[in-house]
């Protein structure tokens, strides 16, 4: 105790000084990374602003790959180049492209001509890259000789961090055992060492670096002033040559773009980067402000203050002077600071309130958890007030709380004087010592309650229920006071003066949160339901397909959203009968709707756990034969992360899927890893792109283009695509337009019983 005193005396001292050390401990061990960068984005979009428009960009884009149709290129093409960017009175030709390879010899003399021609104001790029296969070291790659004897070489090497972000770029690399300027340094004319780096400023829009298309410029398609004077730098920007990777507010985007945005950088000099001390020293300050606070509000306005002036310093120092100093230590210190200032004053209040009820002042379930472990009792009853939301809003909030205390009243009169605690907003408890005086004791009270209570100046009326649960230890205090108020809610429901709590009452709460259990026998009483959701042909104008959604009414839960159960039914070996079960209803509806003359097709999603089970797929293919349906009117849906956890295994479960006539169908496309090379391995009939991509692929242009160039690819590889989540007509018509085969969303339709497909069909046919 004498401990705790002094403790309470010096924490202000051991605040600080805790504070100190773990602000120390951040930035030695480095684990602030993550928040300095999240502050530093933080300060990238407050000041976000144009590149300085010095430096264009000359894209290799899709549309320049479509018209030259070959790659590589002739290196004629990038004579021209050169030619008419001389022609135009560029200020620098800078290439981010790779000529370390020989093509034929007569197109490399022409572009090597090219290059002789523009004299000093060319540079091609040289890079380090990893040795592939298993082999340690780096590999230099440089210009061929005939090319490099015309230009200088800068260094082009990105190096992305742990995370597969870029954030940083080098002044300079050794390449061929000869130190060289990196691409941006050459750019932005700044000199520096080789085993110097600096981070990118990404508060640097690379939108707003002018663009121009590579084939624009060589067939002379450009007004020459907009590029006199200027420096440019050619390299890929189409997606398929993938040299692209990922940064900070701009998710994924060119090479070449990371290079300008490097040079636009460096034009105000490399950034100075000091370290954390200085800040950590005015966080000291500041945390002696927070420690001090005399009262509530000036601890919340210091607390509040405090990580925000040193984050704006911090801001305004790295726009004005290019200077960036790392923050998280310092506000570390000030949150540990300020935690043990919060916390201080919390525990003075908690120990006021925690065992009082704040709206009658009445001792509340944790007074009597303690009374009940600190002196044994026989158990505790508990009074359940009906009704109880009509009368808080027919009183009021401080009308009902007198209402309490006076029931609390005409109970402690009936009990002796008993302690009586709010429990519950709507339950009282209070404790039994004699159980053979209980039914006495209970008769009594509901007696009294026949009175009406005056409260407010009113006359109400209160009904109790009564349950009573036995003590069964200092360890399990808190479950007998909830025994004790379920069976005062059972009493209720039952319309009877009281319930005991027993041990088929504990059985039963066991049943009630064993929903695994439930869900064995949810099929055979007829609760799990098949909703199906349309798929609509664009092409057709109608609805050729659906998808098969589980759910599940629950008797006593109501309806159940997948998601509940799903999970549930996958970890415990659940999900096969569940899995068939839904495949049969979807077989039992696809001929009710074919028998009326609607060729349509239904797709069931197959759990990752399936694809590997010999048993599941042994009873599919019983389930299938039995039925007597075309295969063919079946599609299994998969996830793209269910078909990447375990490639092999995947790749040979859909095969026997397709053996039978089944069509495969990759679901949620784009949300994992798969690579094209993989999915031409899978015997797949479509892709699904998921809502994600779908959504505001209209409005916007990543999106769009993503979408555009995954249904180009699928169609290349012969598969049909289907785009998931269209909420609108815009979406729907930009799908349409670039050639998706099938849409699925709740522009559609919202996923309906089977018995609604059919005049869907009916609708969609007639509007065809």
């Amino acid at each position: 105790m004498r401990l705790l005193t002094r403790l309470r005396e010096y924490w202000r001292p051991v605040a600080l000084a805790l504070g100190c050390a773990l602000g120390i401990a951040t930035g030695v061990s480095g684990y602030g990374v993550g928040l300095d960068r999240a502050l530093r984005q933080i300060g990238w979009n407050v000041r976000q602003h144009d590149a300085s428009g010095a430096l264009h960009i000359i894209e290799i884009d899709a549309r320049s790959i479509a018209q030259i149709a070959r790659w590589p290129w002739p290196r004629d093409q990038y004579s021209r180049l050169v030619d008419r960017l001389r022609a135009a009175g560029v200020a620098g030709i800078n290439f981010d492209v790779d000529f370390s390879s020989s093509s034929a010899p007569a197109e490399d003399a022409v572009f090597a001509a090219a290059l002789a021609r523009a004299g000093d104001q060319v540079v091609l790029p040289t890079f380090s890259q990893q040795n592939g296969a298993g082999a340690e070291g780096w590999t230099d790659s440089l210009p061929i000789p005939a090319l490099r004897a015309h230009a200088a070489l800068a260094a082009v090497t990105v190096q992305p961090d742990s995370d597969g972000f870029v954030r940083r770029m080098p002044v300079g690399v050794v390449t061929d055992g000869l130190p060289r300027p990196s691409l941006s340094a050459m750019l932005a004319g700044v000199t520096g060492s080789v085993d110097t780096d600096f981070p990118i400023d990404f508060a640097i829009d690379p939108a707003s670096i002018p663009r121009h298309s590579f084939v624009d410029i060589r067939d002379g398609r450009f007004d020459p002033a907009a590029l006199r004077g200027k420096s440019v730098v050619i390299g890929a920007t189409a997606v398929e040559l993938g040299d692209r990777y990922a940064v900070p507010n701009y998710g994924v985007i060119p090479g070449v773009a990371i290079q300008a945005l490097a040079a636009e950088t460096l034009r105000a000099g490399i950034p100075r980067e000091s370290g954390w001390p200085l800040p950590l020293l005015l966080a000291l300050g500041m945390s002696l402000l927070i420690l001090r606070a005399p009262s509530r509000r000036a601890l919340a306005a210091t607390l509040a203050a405090a990580p925000l002036v040193l984050i704006a310093a911090g801001l305004t120092i790295e726009a004005l002077l290019h200077w960036i100093f790392p923050l998280a230590p310092a506000l570390v210190t000030i949150a540990v600071s300020g935690a043990f200032a919060v916390l201080m004053r919390a525990l003075a209040a908690a120990r006021r309130r925690r065992l009082h009820d704040p709206e009658t002042g009445l001792p509340n379930r944790h007074a009597l958890v303690q009374a009940m472990q600190s002196r044994p009792g026989a158990g505790v009853l508990a009074a359940h007030i009906a009704d109880f939301e009509k009368l808080a809003a027919g009183l009021g909030s401080l009308a009902t709380s007198e209402l309490v205390k006076r029931v609390r009243d005409r109970i402690a009169l009936v009990s002796e004087g008993v302690t009586v605690y709010r429990v519950e907003d709507r339950v009282l408890a209070w404790r039994c010592y004699d159980r053979t005086e209980l039914d006495q004791r209970v008769v009594t009270l509901r007696t009294v309650m026949l009175s009406p209570v005056d409260v407010a100046g009113r006359r109400v009326d209160v009904s109790l229920a009564i349950g009573f649960a036995e003590d069964a230890g200092a360890d399990r205090a808190d479950r007998v006071i909830a025994h004790a108020g379920l069976a005062a809610a059972r009493a209720l429901a039952a319309g009877t003066p009281w319930l005991a709590h027993d041990a088929e009452d504990d059985e039963a709460i066991d049943r009630d949160l064993s929903l695994l259990g439930e869900l064995d026998a949810a099929i055979p009483r007829g609760e799990i339901q098949v909703a199906y959701q349309p798929k609509l042909d664009l092409a057709q104008g109608r609805i050729t397909s659906v998808e098969a959604l589980v759910r599940w009414q629950h008797p006593t839960r109501g309806f159940l959203r997948p998601d509940l159960f799903i999970p549930l039914a996958e970890r415990n070996d659940r999900i096969s009968a569940l899995t068939l079960y839904v495949l049969g209803q979807t077989i039992a509806d696809l001929r009710g709707w074919r028998a009326l003359g609607h060729a349509v097709t239904g797709a069931v999603n197959i759990s990752a756990k399936l694809l590997n089970s010999a048993d599941f797929i042994i009873a599919l293919r019983t389930l299938v034969e039995a039925s007597q349906i075309d295969p063919a009117w079946l599609t299994f849906e998969v996830t793209e992360s269910a078909a990447m956890d375990d490639p092999q295994g995947a790749a040979e479960a859909l095969r026997s899927f397709r053996a039978m006539g089944i069509a495969i169908s990759m679901d949620d496309y784009g949300t994992g890893q798969s690579t094209l090379s993989y999915l031409k391995q899978l015997p797949l009939n479509e892709l699904k792109i998921d809502r994600s991509f779908v959504q505001f692929a209209h409005q916007n242009r990543g999106d769009g283009v993503l979408v555009r160039s995954t249904v180009n690819l699928a169609h290349e590889l012969g598969l049909k695509v289907v785009a998931e989540g269209v909420e609108d007509a815009a979406c729907l018509a930009f799908l349409k337009s670039i050639g998706c085969d099938m849409v699925q969303g709740y522009f559609v339709s919202r996923p309906v019983p089977a018995e609604a497909i059919e005049v869907l069909l009916s609708e969609y046919s007639i509007a065809a």
